[in-house]
């Protein structure tokens, strides 16, 4: 089942994602009356592909490797390496007999629709969602064997500041562009006093080891519902309790607390909790309740599941609020900035050897275990990811690399500087060479997500 739901999300990203860049060349290559003799969703190699229609003079289809996509223009060096155009003159039609403005538009016009339904997405996202911010009044909670327990990060402490800068929120010390920037301090106050620490230059690299970020807001294991005559309600564990130990091993977050009380399906453990009365209707008061407390130890026995029938109180101070259309315009589009700036930080950081380049890059099986896991998380989870996916996806096709849409742009561009054409033999073999050098790329990625997922 498992694989079958990351198939389907792989296949839903990619194909929205190459449906918006080949739109992109498409309906710029019309503006300029253009032929497009093919609009396709995935590869039809050797002529395979699972659907087919022609309308007017363009074929559409869904070719069977779903590695990608291709708008086929009349006139144009393109992916299908075809060289009959070349026997006859230009027509009116073609790309070739446009002038240089409207081909480097048509090449530009992919990654210019991804660029846009990134921010369309971070739109539509803060008008519907809003904007919500975790203050750094939450202490953290840090995994054990993480990066930001390396760094001398811990369980409590409260951020200051990042890269000496005050911050007031969450998002702001795990802001992605953060990771990318050449240098990262974190300012942190806690039982020790306040300490500035930096973090290794290849941060991103042990992230991607740990397959996890390693922190978060501490979630204080505080009791929200106690069901009824399940082992907690009979041992007379209360709403608003604080959970302070299992087995006399102290906990300070939810997650602890659960880890705990699944190990032990069946056996009776002794729970260690706090209770102090609160008000009705009420905010719980961690610290008081931490602080005055009345402590009980109970003695529980997990069912056979390792659960006792208590679900966590949100004790996080979180701030929410809803913004009109023209702030979430705005907030879009600098998170479309945000993100982009990110993505080409990122990229200088693994040429620049300061990140692993085998652990950085992510290929299709990388990419497919990433959209099933933000699916799973939920809808806005899922976007989020589309969206930087469409923006990596926008950034990587301009690079100046034969064969990609940048590459064409280049050659393009210097043929309207020298204002003549460049030898068709050279142009088809610089796409050949290219061609070879991103079917290796691509062999080479593949392989790397196998050795390491």
């Amino acid at each position: 089942m498992d694989f079958i739901s990351t198939t389907f999300y792989f296949i839903l990203a990619i194909f929205v994602l190459v449906t918006a860049h080949e739109l992109g060349h498409f309906l710029t290559a019309k503006l300029f009356g253009m032929r497009v003799d093919k609009f396709y969703i995935g590869f039809d190699f050797y002529n395979l592909r699972f659907w087919k229609k022609k309308i007017g003079e363009t074929e559409y289809g869904i070719g069977v490797f779903p590695l990608g996509g291709y708008v086929k223009i009349a006139g144009m060096v393109d992916e299908s390496l075809d060289t009959d155009y070349q026997k006859s003159e230009p027509e009116p039609w073609e790309f070739r007999a446009k002038p240089v403005w409207q081909r480097l538009i048509v090449l530009a016009g992919g990654v210019t629709m991804n660029m846009i339904l990134a921010a369309a997405i971070f739109i539509g996202m803060a008008a519907a969602f809003g904007e919500s911010r975790t203050s750094v009044s939450n202490p953290a909670y840090v995994e054990k064997g993480s990066v930001y327990e390396l760094i001398g990060i811990q369980t409590g402490d409260r951020f200051v500041g990042v890269n000496d800068q005050p911050v007031q929120y969450w998002e702001e010390v795990l802001a992605p562009e953060k990771f990318a920037g050449q240098t990262l301090t974190y300012t942190v106050a806690g039982k020790e006093g306040r300490k500035t620490l930096p973090a290794p230059p290849d941060i991103l690299t042990r992230i991607n080891d740990n397959k996890a970020l390693g922190i978060r807001p501490l979630m204080a294991p505080v009791i929200d519902q106690v069901l009824e005559d399940e082992p907690a309600d009979k041992a007379g564990l209360k709403s608003g309790a604080l959970i302070t130990a299992i087995n006399a091993t102290p906990v300070s977050d939810w997650t602890e607390v659960v880890a705990l009380i699944s190990e032990n399906p069946g056996k009776t453990i002794n729970v260690t909790w706090k209770y102090l009365e609160n008000p009705s209707g009420s905010t719980v008061d961690v610290s008081k309740v931490r602080e005055f407390g009345q402590q009980t130890i109970s003695e529980v026995t997990p069912g056979a599941t390792g659960k006792i029938g208590i679900s966590l109180l949100q004790t996080l101070t979180i701030d929410h609020r809803r913004l009109n259309p023209a702030e979430a315009t705005l907030y879009g589009l600098e998170q479309t900035w945000k993100m982009t700036v990110t993505t080409v930080s990122g990229f200088g950081k693994i040429i620049s050897g300061k990140e692993d380049f085998r652990k950085s890059l992510g290929g299709p099986i990388k990419i497919a275990k990433i959209a099933n896991q933000s699916a799973e998380q939920g809808l806005s989870s899922f976007l989020y990811f589309m969206a930087l996916l469409s923006i990596s996806l926008a950034f990587i096709n301009i690079l100046p690399i034969p064969a990609l849409d940048g590459g064409q742009f280049l050659l393009n561009a210097i043929e309207g500087i020298i204002g003549r054409e460049i030898p068709f033999e050279l142009k088809m073999r610089i796409q050949q060479i290219g061609m070879a050098l991103l079917l290796t790329l691509f062999l080479f990625i593949l392989i790397n997500d196998i050795i390491n997922p």
